[in-house]
């Protein structure tokens, strides 16, 4: 039998009393390791963690706390040999799709031990200047932020065990919040050898960082008022999340990040041989294809002036016939699979409702794979899609194949383009294309509010831009509406949802030794 991974919870490692879950290989179909929470006694975890963890953090500076995040990063380094084999075996990921994943986590965690050491020798953080409360200025209000004094549960996606895993928890840590992360299960094995690792490496405090692999089963219900959860995944399971009773009856602080259709626009002043047509281009084909379209953030609907559409089509196709799906241990095989046989079929029948209303413009379902047997592997090759009439395609607007999916559609107007957009309901990331700095500029402010980040890309910054589906520590991530109206990163903003705001009034005497 394979190995049984062990959980990390109380300050022990321990295995699940049952026979675990097994994880496969995407694209051989063997069996890897097991995972198994059954029988983990979670309220004492829990309590160690809000108790001994969150108590030894507090104790520390902002400025201390980030020098821990740094020495962990050290550790993640060196280590990074072991993470992309393991993102290979059980990811199925090609080399340059496992970097977005673990370096981007690496990335991620030693920004914000850059960002922390900025903050100085403080155990907490003063909010805006204080502010007078009568005639008499002596009796003042200063706001203050604290860290809150409870545990941080992440229940995270699969498809980035590593990124997911330390974009929450950098900004927790650093914060002075223990983490307790419950990984999804097809791909938990990277992020389990990732917090073993470090807690091998003993750099920090005992309850500081908590892994729990398996069954989600019991985790919320050990939530209390001052804990925070945040989730990322499926608008049904956030739905549940939302509706239980630790958010409805203790308050719990809860961030999501649900389902997002996200655009890309081609602004009508840039013809299809202009320099912002090849970068729309360039950018969907990129977006179809890294981590073979399971990103949250990648781009799922296309929109070009009607005039462009065929133009578009054709340009895009091109560049998609030239993408290898196969074996990722193959040099040749530029996309590698999806992370499990059940995201095969949701793809595959996403897709088919999808056709339903579209054409076909580039077929990949039925794409030739190298070094991988269709009938085992959860490789899928790339398909792009169009809808001619964007207004009546209420199923492209609505429904996101989580895979190398693109719809693309035409649209009369600039006016007409941004209410399609919209018609997303809101979500993580729309991207810009032109040259017409001003067009641009009133466009992103347009879709501003229905979408958390706006990426906009014109041909000075064709080198510099960091592409619409990569999501930065220095700039926000989430999104309103349909995409979960959770915020995460966005540099020290991330820090305030793992601390409680209060007013202390005052004399200015008082207020003056904060």
């Amino acid at each position: 039998m394979t190995e049984l991974l062990s959980n990390y919870l109380g300050g022990q490692w321990q295995t699940g009393s049952g026979a675990g879950t097994p994880l496969s290989d995407p694209v051989l179909g063997d069996e890897l390791v097991r995972v198994d929470a059954t029988g983990l006694d979670l309220a004492a975890g829990f309590a160690f963690a809000r108790e001994q963890g969150g108590a030894a953090l507090r104790a520390l500076t902002y400025r201390q706390r980030a020098a821990l995040l740094a020495e962990t990063v050290k550790v993640l380094q060196a280590n990074r040999d072991a993470y992309y084999e393991i993102a290979t075996a059980n990811s199925g990921t090609v080399k340059n799709d496992s970097a977005v994943d673990i370096d981007g986590g690496i990335f991620t965690l030693g920004t914000y031990a850059k960002l922390g050491d900025s903050l100085g020798d403080r155990h907490y953080l003063l909010d805006g200047e204080a502010a007078r409360l009568g005639k008499d200025p002596l009796f003042q209000s200063q706001h203050v932020l604290v860290p809150t004094r409870g545990v941080a549960l992440f229940i995270n996606a699969f498809n980035f065990p590593s990124w997911g895993l330390w974009e929450k928890a950098a900004p927790a840590l650093l914060a002075g919040v223990p983490v307790i992360v419950k990984p999804a299960t097809a791909t938990a094995w990277l992020t389990q050898r990732m917090v073993r690792d470090v807690v091998e490496a003993r750099i920090l405090p005992a309850g500081s960082l908590s892994v729990v692999c398996g069954s989600s089963a019991g985790l919320l219900d050990q939530l209390q008022p001052f804990d925070v959860v945040s989730f990322t995944g499926s608008a049904e399971t956030a739905a549940v999340i939302r509706s239980h009773p630790a958010v409805t009856q203790r308050s719990v602080r809860v961030n999501i990040e649900a389902d997002s259709i996200n655009s890309a626009v081609l602004l009508p002043a840039d013809g299809p041989d202009s320099a912002a047509f090849e970068l729309l281009v360039k950018e969907v084909l990129r977006e179809m294809t890294v981590k073979s379209g399971q990103k949250c953030t990648a781009i799922r609907r296309v929109f070009v002036p009607e005039a462009m559409y065929g133009q578009a089509a054709e340009a895009i196709e091109a560049r998609l016939s030239k993408v290898t799906v196969g074996n990722p241990r193959n040099d040749a095989v530029r996309m590698g699979a999806l992370v499990s046989r059940a995201q095969l079929r949701a793809v595959r029948d996403g897709l088919a409702e999808l056709r339903a209303h579209a054409q076909v413009l580039h077929e990949g379902a039925q794409q030739a794979l190298v070094d991988a047997d269709p009938a085992v592997s959860c490789c899928i090759g790339p398909t792009l899609l169009g809808a001619r009439d964007a207004d009546s395609a209420n199923v492209v607007h609505d429904t996101e194949v989580f895979g190398p999916v693109a719809t693309l559609m035409p649209y009369r107007d600039t006016t007409h383009a941004l209410a399609l957009v919209r018609r997303g309901q809101g979500s993580l990331v729309a991207s810009l294309y032109g040259s017409d700095a001003g067009a641009l500029g009133a466009a992103a402010v347009e879709l501003a509010d229905s979408h958390g980040r706006v990426h906009v890309i014109s041909p000075d910054v064709a080198q510099l831009h960091t592409g619409h589906g990569n999501v930065m520590p220095q700039s926000l991530h989430g999104g309103p509406g349909r995409a979960g109206g959770g915020e995460e990163l966005g540099g020290l903003r991330a820090l305030h949802f793992y601390h409680r705001r209060s007013a202390i009034q005052a004399s200015t005497g008082v207020l003056a030794t904060l």
